[in-house]
């Protein structure tokens, strides 16, 4: 599918406890605060889990150490809404390869509104046509930020991108991906969507059971769920909707 054994931008992390606060909720996260370490393998790694596993504070901590701005954007971003990222950010030191990117991107679901606002402004002071990305869907939006952003040699940490995308343009969204890491891109994406998952040699960890920890496809919750649904979907919803006898 690609070249698994390509240098990586970000080939991994350690975090420094003693930079984070005795009594930082950070340290109740349970399969982060038995981190002191964590390798990445692939051009491709997923964090699943369930959530407030830890997931999704972990990619925004390598994002913001990365100098990414906390909301999304480029590293040429910096406007701030709501400052709600956490300390972990500055205990996290990132193991760097040798092969710097050339462009990169963090894409988060929850902020996307104020980021592609802020891309408009951007592209009015830089003297570029906007994208008008508040003209489109929700969806089509989301997926036209990312595929103009999506280049070769580049970094990109994508938090639950999969959240305004039809299984049409989940599908759209793989390829593109699949055709950056052919190009010597790295992502690292926070997801449950099954279709994104199935990308053939990525690396997946989970975030369950209390540690970080590698799993195949057919191990995640969101393949398991989904197959028991579509295959016992009128069992499931009886069991669940009709109450039961007493």
């Amino acid at each position: 599918m690609f070249d698994t054994t390509a240098e990586l931008h970000i080939k991994g992390l350690s975090i420094d406890w003693d930079k984070i606060g005795r009594c930082s909720y950070l340290r109740d996260i349970e399969s982060i605060s038995g981190v002191s370490s964590l390798m990445f393998h692939r051009p491709i790694t997923f964090f699943v889990g369930e959530n407030g596993s830890g997931k999704s504070t972990l990619l925004e901590a390598v994002a913001v150490a990365y100098g990414f701005n906390p909301e999304g954007g480029t590293k040429n971003y910096s406007f701030s809404t709501y400052d709600s990222h956490s300390e972990l950010c500055d205990a996290v030191r990132l193991i760097r390869g040798y092969n710097k990117p050339g462009w990169g991107y963090f894409l988060r679901a929850e902020s996307f509104y104020n980021v592609a606002s802020a891309e408009e402004a951007y592209s009015r002071e830089g003297g570029v046509q906007p994208a008008y990305f508040h003209h489109k869907s929700h969806g089509e939006s989301f997926l036209a930020m990312a595929q103009s952003n999506f280049r070769a040699n580049g970094l990109y940490l994508l938090d639950e991108p999969e959240a305004a995308l039809s299984p049409q343009r989940q599908l759209t969204l793989l390829l593109e991906i699949a055709g950056c890491v052919k190009e010597g891109s790295q992502f690292i994406i926070v997801t449950h969507s099954p279709i994104l998952l199935g990308m053939p040699g990525a690396e997946i960890l989970s975030f369950d059971d209390g540690i970080i920890h590698p799993c195949s496809y057919e191990e995640t919750d969101s393949y398991q769920v989904t197959e028991m649904f579509i295959n016992n979907r009128e069992q499931i919803l009886k069991r669940l909707l009709e109450p039961e006898e007493s």
